[in-house]
């Protein structure tokens, strides 16, 4: 998928880090948009079209006044004089007239976004004025943030590379709740939201006109569990995020500093409640501990097991007897390494590579202590679903027992592992395993597939729906080959 700046590679002429910091504004202006009740566009001259539309955002907090989706296309003539000037003034300009589009009234404003003394782009904001009314101190608030924003754009200092871009769920937005802070950290006005969110937290009275990192260090149950870069937070000295925890209620807050040409003149804070977020983070947390710790009581009850068969196999006078008990022993102690290494991760994928690297040594030196046997792999395995792994090592280490016992025949030997990857014409994903040996290679007459041949054709067909295939190999031995289809696990 191609990104919004690439209709204009070959005509922009960006400095190192231009085309990342327009990314960093689009990624980041729904919040300006909400907070001036307008639409945003964003434009750049293009040698045919006048300027072409880059990117367009609506407005969560009002209605939009462009129902049709304009990016990719040319900018109207009516419009071009007023970006032609804000590009060439580096200013914020506004259109004389009201501009009428689809019975609505519109107040239109250039804003030209500069970066070291060069406009990249320009911002166009789009206000329905036809519902005229006398606008509440919200409304007033929220337009005075989105200048301030806007006007900091103009002078290179927004969008801030040190604002944050982490994954952490919660990012607040303005519906959330907005306060807003002067330059000392007194809180000038807060959203009803704002002050919905400080009350969940125990704080009764106004926020307006009080320091905002007071307020928060007077919710602080345990010191010592804030974050460090709350302080930065709730006075607004950095574009940063935290969060604050009292009474059970988690706050996430957002403060994004406000600045002219010469200091810092106040600070937007945005804060959202997570509490119900981080109450169903947590349980997830809870219930991937409680499944690791349920593979490792499996894995340890299967160990035991496994210890039980091989006491009981010593007790037995048969040969057949022992034999029997030592082999369901191995397939004990494999189903047990596979709940070994899912309870080492919390995926729903299993790097098998690593899984199987330790089992198919171990498979070859257990059917075979007797006996010199070498073991080659080659080819990778890759990630693969969880519920695959268990019955995919089961047939790897009976193929292998049987290589060994049957096929090598006591002799001195080699068992090759291969493991290849590949798709079809259909956009189906194959992994075709092939276990092989320089032995005696398969029989001239037909012969009774033991339990363990059984094992492994059931386990193929029905539980990992492919299909296996004996056939003479190579140079002498015997090649088992299994293809299996990934794409519906």
């Amino acid at each position: 998928m191609a990104i919004f700046t690439d209709p204009i590679r070959e005509h922009a002429d960006f400095g190192p880090g231009d085309a990342e910091w327009l990314h960093l504004l689009v990624g980041d202006w729904q919040m300006v948009a909400d907070l001036a009740f307008a639409d945003l566009a964003l434009w750049f001259p293009h040698p045919e079209l006048g300027y072409v539309a880059l990117a367009h955002v609506r407005p969560s907090t009002t209605h939009t006044v462009f129902h049709a989706d304009f990016v990719g296309e040319g900018i109207r003539s009516d419009l071009q004089p007023l970006v032609d000037k804000a590009w060439e003034s580096r200013a914020i300009e506004r259109s004389n007239e009201t501009n009428w589009s689809s019975d609505m009234a519109l107040r239109v404003e250039a804003v030209p976004m500069v970066r070291n003394g060069r406009t990249l782009a320009i911002v166009t904001s789009h206000m329905d004025l036809s519902s005229s009314r006398m606008p509440s101190r919200l409304e007033l608030t929220y337009r005075q943030c989105a200048y301030d924003l806007l006007r900091m754009g103009t002078l290179g200092l927004w969008p801030d590379f040190a604002s944050p871009t982490g994954s952490r769920r919660g990012a607040p937005r303005v519906g959330d709740g907005l306060i807003r802070l002067d330059a000392e950290g007194i809180v000038q006005y807060a959203s009803p939201n704002g002050v919905s969110a400080f009350r969940r937290l125990g704080d009764g009275e106004s926020l307006e006109g009080r320091s905002l990192a007071e307020v928060t260090a007077g919710l602080l149950k345990d010191r010592r569990m804030v974050d460090e870069t709350l302080p930065l937070v709730v006075t607004g000295r950095m574009p940063w995020r935290s969060e604050i925890e009292s009474r059970g209620v988690s706050l996430s807050l957002r403060a994004i500093p406000l600045r002219d040409e010469q200091q810092r003149f106040g600070a937007l804070v945005l804060c959202r409640d997570v509490s119900e977020l981080r109450r169903r983070e947590m349980e997830l947390v809870t219930k991937d501990a409680t499944i690791r710790e349920i593979h490792h009581r499996v894995k340890n009850n299967l160990q035991t097991v496994a210890a039980l068969l091989r006491m009981q196999s010593r007790r037995m006078v048969s040969d057949e007897a022992k034999q029997g008990l030592e082999q369901a022993m191995r397939r004990v102690a494999t189903i047990a390494l596979v709940h070994e290494t899912l309870s080492q991760g919390l995926t729903q994928s299993v790097d098998f590579d690593e899984l199987i690297g330790r089992q198919f040594r171990l498979s070859a030196e257990v059917a075979s202590p007797s006996q010199q046997v070498k073991t080659q792999r080659s080819g990778l395995f890759g990630d693969l679903p969880s519920d695959f792994a268990t019955p995919l090592a089961l047939v790897i280490n009976e193929l292998v027992t049987n290589a060994v016992e049957h096929g090598l025949e006591g002799r001195t030997g080699t068992v090759w592992l291969v493991a290849d990857r590949s798709g079809t014409e259909e956009g189906d994903e194959l992994l075709t395993v092939r276990v092989e040996d320089d032995g005696v290679g398969l029989p001239d007459t037909p012969y009774v597939e033991g339990l363990g041949l059984q094992i492994v054709r059931t386990l193929v067909t029905s539980e990992l729906g492919g299909t296996i295939h004996w056939q003479a190999r190579d140079g002498g031995g015997t090649a088992v080959q299994i293809v299996l289809s990934l794409t519906t696990h």
